[in-house]
C-alpha cells in the first residue's frame, strides 16, 4: 500500500515553493507529512466537513493555531462535502438527527430553496445534532484508521528492510 509520505518523499520541494513559504512566513508544521499532521488533517477536515455551514475552509483556517496539522490536506478533505454531496450529506444527517431525537420529522421533503426556508425551523435542530453525531463518529473512525495504517506501512517497511539486510549478510 503506497502512503502518501513516499510520494512527498519522492517529490522534494523546490526552491520556488521554498521561497514561497519564506516569503509569507507559512510555519513548517503546517506543511508537515508526517504521521500525527496527517491524521490530524483528516480529523480536523472531516469534522468540518460534515458540519452544515458556511466558509468551511476558514474554519480549518481557524481552528489551525490549536491543533498542528496540515492545513493544505485538512482543506481538501473539507471538499468532502460540496455541490454535489452536500443534499445527500445533510439529507442523511437530517434523518439521523430525527432517529436520535425520537422525533417523526416532516412527512415530505422537497429539494427547493422555498421549502427549505419555510421550514428551516423544523430541520434545523435534526440537522445539527445529526450533524454533530456524523462529525464525531466519522472523523474520529477515519482518523484511528489511517494511524493504524500509517503505523502497519511503517511496521512493514520496517520488517522488508530487515528481511533484506539478513539477506544481503548471507
Amino acid at each position: 500500500m503506497l502512503m502518501i509520505r513516499k510520494v512527498f518523499k519522492k517529490n522534494k520541494s523546490t526552491s520556488k515553493f521554498d521561497a514561497f513559504i519564506e516569503k509569507y512566513k507559512i510555519p513548517r508544521e503546517f506543511l508537515s507529512i508526517n504521521r500525527k499532521a496527517v491524521t490530524r488533517a483528516l480529523l480536523v477536515g472531516i469534522f468540518i466537513a460534515f458540519i452544515p455551514m458556511p466558509m468551511q475552509m476558514l474554519a480549518v483556517l481557524a481552528v489551525a493555531p490549536f491543533f498542528k496539522f496540515n492545513i493544505p490536506i485538512a482543506i481538501s478533505v473539507v471538499w468532502l462535502s460540496n455541490p454535489v454531496t452536500m443534499p445527500f450529506m445533510y439529507y442523511a444527517e437530517y434523518l439521523t438527527g430525527n432517529f436520535l431525537m425520537m422525533d417523526d420529522g416532516l412527512d415530505t421533503v422537497e429539494m427547493s430553496m422555498a421549502w427549505f426556508q419555510s421550514n428551516l425551523d423544523d430541520i434545523f435542530i435534526p440537522l445539527y445534532v445529526g450533524a454533530v453525531f456524523y462529525s464525531f463518529v466519522v472523523s474520529f473512525l477515519v482518523f484511528f484508521i489511517a494511524n493504524r495504517c500509517w503505523m502497519s506501512s511503517v511496521k512493514r517497511e520496517q520488517d522488508e528492510k530487515k528481511k533484506s539486510r539478513w539477506f544481503k549478510r548471507r
